[in-house]
């Protein structure tokens, strides 16, 4: 037996343990297994644990260094002497007699190779023959298939865990905060703890203590220290990749150093290297590395390979990668500062270039989830990149989120551009509108009215963006409960679009199309069906008869035809319009769900409940992976599907489904929220329903 001493805690791998115990036991021949992970993980460690374990099954435990072959060699050499009386040995070559002892042993046995730095270099070291049991640690991921097993870092529950233990200092918030800080990797870990035993008798540093220094003086305190069964720092662990890394593939090195600048979350490497628009804006000596890599599928994969070569980046699923935090910041500590900066002025320009152009559309939006946390890291807030993500959350429905990201858009505009800038009027018109969107109706009307003055005297009465802020404040009166005052205000500014920009043009017709709305909102539903029936066939005529903005006034026609007192009308218009947006803009298409959602609808109020409530448990399916469990849409739907259910004649379901509604409206809307006020009110009718039927 030749082993390191046993690890004095080995926090959180007993499931590891288990996993690999199951795939090296069992057969005649030898079961490998490789353990991989990045520097300081605790590779080694669980490789030693495992064998202590395991002593009293094999005959034969030894561990050899694989990081360096010459020593591997005189390793085995070792062994092979302790090995000697046995007749098949050949001293000549012990490699050879390591092998054939080990092939001839009627025991188990077990060798662990530490640090193997490839398959090929080691492969003629591991025995071919035998019951026994070869265990590696390698940082390279690239093995054979199934015999790789991922070491993970630490989950920040058990890290923080092993930080309280291990200090016996009981503050287990500070514990958790600096287990994120490190990113539950054990090598740092262990440090921190070590750091806080030898320091807080004489210094009184604790785990809170500990935590603010390193949020002060990280670099300083992971290249510190060495702690008992690694030789070596934090920063001295992860610098010996980098530098290896640098001197076999430098475009690696470059990719990860701009991976550094990103946030700690999973990364769609693809998106962020799909294409060299960005090229132009990059700084001489980082276009030299990342140029190759931009639009170079075969490029990209070759660095990202060199990457996985040493465990500097994790697949995430999905095409994501991770990268640590720690290796993050490492990378950037050693690029140096005038470096550092120029990597991070090329992820801010490749992140802005990879966020798609309309994040309005839901094709877009996995894309724009993917790169958020990442532009929110590397994007100032006044950027039109940032711009996108703000309507990325908006669109996709988180719109409080779009709100507060445009306040921050809306300060940064106004500091450095000026408060009269166009670009700042721009940021507080969608800050107006999202603030609207997310409910707060009567705040958006107040800040539009604020807004049109400062429109009107800058850029003038009859500038597209003035008559915007007009139409915005007439929309946001209407929403917030005075749906007269604003059709008054769209009967005013009709004839003022339709002088200074012409009869047909699109935005008097947004413009028609509005005093259509709300005279219909102000209880004139007839009339309002009446100015969409004259609105559709020049609409049609100028926008042509497949147009989004058509296929949307057909549906308000058709809405209103029934709001007029003509729901069966309703639901045949809605029929023949589905069709023409399901071949037009795609099945999952917003519109396409909201035509769905309305001919549910009139479809139940032309009679036939069953039918509306099978309409409405189809499109719930569908909204539901289009826009997420909890998107505004969705919770509508699923009301509509508690009604249709009971006066389809199930009134408990109806309840059922409603008592299930109600605490999601509550915590998304909030209780006091109309949408929240209209479920409680269902819930109880139909709770009284139902226990009338019973």
């Amino acid at each position: 037996m030749r082993l390191p001493p046993r690890p004095d805690v080995l926090a959180g791998r007993e499931a590891l343990l288990g996993r690999l115990d199951s795939l090296l036991t069992g057969g005649d021949q030898p079961r490998t297994v490789v353990l991989c992970g990045l520097g300081g993980v605790g590779k080694t460690s669980v490789a030693v644990e495992y064998a202590h374990r395991h002593l009293a099954e094999v005959g034969v435990a030894w561990q050899v260094a694989a990081g360096d072959l010459a020593v591997l060699a005189a390793e085995l050499a070792e062994l092979a002497a302790q090995l000697a009386e046995r007749d098949v040995a050949d001293p000549r070559d012990p490699v050879a007699s390591v092998h054939a002892v080990l092939a001839a042993c009627p025991g188990q046995w077990l060798l662990v190779f530490d640090n193997a730095i490839d398959e090929a270099s080691v492969r003629r070291f591991l025995p071919p023959a035998g019951r026994g049991r070869v265990l590696i640690t390698s940082q390279n991921a690239h093995w054979r298939a199934g015999q790789v097993l991922d070491v993970p870092v630490l989950s920040a529950d058990v890290a923080a865990g092993f930080l309280v233990n291990r200090t016996a200092d009981p503050d287990y918030t500070a514990a958790r905060e600096l287990a994120g800080e490190l990113g539950g990797l054990p090598l740092a870990l262990e440090q921190a703890a070590a750091f806080i035993d030898a320091t807080g008798q004489i210094l009184g540093v604790s785990l809170a203590g500990y935590l603010r220094l390193f949020r002060q003086r990280r670099a300083g305190l992971l290249s510190r220290g060495e702690v008992s069964a690694h030789p070596a720092s934090v920063t001295a662990t992860l610098a010996l990749a980098l530098s290896r890394l640098q001197e076999d593939a430098p475009a690696a090195a470059g990719l990860l150093r701009l991976l550094a600048c990103l946030a700690p979350e999973p990364v769609p490497l693809g998106l962020l290297l799909a294409g060299r628009e960005a090229l132009a804006g990059l700084d001489p000596e980082v276009a030299v590395v990342l140029g190759p890599l931009l639009g170079d599928q075969v490029a990209a994969g070759d660095a990202a390979t060199a990457l996985r070569r040493y465990s500097l980046i994790t697949p995430a699923g999905n095409q994501l990668v991770l990268v640590h935090r720690l290796v993050q910041a490492i990378t950037l500590d050693q690029a140096g500062a005038e470096r550092a900066r120029s990597w991070q002025r090329a992820a801010a320009a490749l992140i802005e270039a990879a966020i798609p152009a309309d994040p309005a559309l839901p094709v877009t939006w996995p894309a724009c989830a993917a790169l958020l946390p990442h532009a929110q890291a590397v994007l100032a807030d006044g950027t039109t990149g940032i711009a996108r993500v703000a309507d990325y959350l908006g669109s996709s429905g988180s719109y409080q989120a779009a709100r507060d990201l445009w306040q921050k858009i809306t300060l940064a505009r106004e500091s450095t551009c000026g408060p009269e800038h166009p670009d700042t009027l721009t940021a507080r018109h969608h800050l107006a509108y999202w603030t609207g969107t997310s409910r707060d109706r009567a705040a958006a009307r107040d800040l539009f009215a604020e807004l049109l003055p400062v429109r009107e005297r800058i850029q003038g009465p009859g500038h597209p963006g003035t008559l915007d802020a007009r139409a915005n404040l007439a929309r946001w009166t209407g929403e917030a409960g005075d749906p007269a005052r604003a059709r008054d205000l769209f009967a005013e500014l009709l004839p003022v679009r339709e002088r200074i920009q012409g009869p047909g043009h699109p935005d008097v017709l947004v413009e028609r199309e509005s005093l259509a709305r709300w005279t219909g909102e102000a209880g004139d539903p007839a009339r309002a069906r009446d100015l969409y029936a004259q609105l559709l066939p020049i609409r049609e005529l100028i926008s042509g008869p497949e147009h989004p903005f058509t296929l949307s006034d057909r549906l308000s026609l058709a809405r209103w035809t029934g709001e007029a007192g003509d729901p069966a009308r309703a639901r045949g218009l809605f029929a023949e319009l589905l069709t023409v947006c399901a071949r037009v803009q795609g099945a999952e298409h917003p519109e396409t769900l909201r035509a769905r959602s309305h001919l549910a609808w009139w479809t139940g109020q032309a009679g036939d409940p069953m039918r509306a409530r099978d309409l409405n448990a189809e499109l719930l399916l569908d909204m539901e992976r289009v826009f997420g469990p909890e998107h505004p849409n969705v919770l509508a739907d699923r009301q509509g599907l508690a009604r249709w259910t009971g006066e389809a004649g199930d009134p408990a379901q109806a309840r059922d489904l409603l008592a299930e509604l109600l605490p999601v409206r509550e915590r998304v809307s909030g209780p006091e929220h109309a949408f929240t006020l209209s479920a409680r009110r269902n819930l109880d009718y139909w709770t009284r329903k139902a226990q009338d039927a019973n």
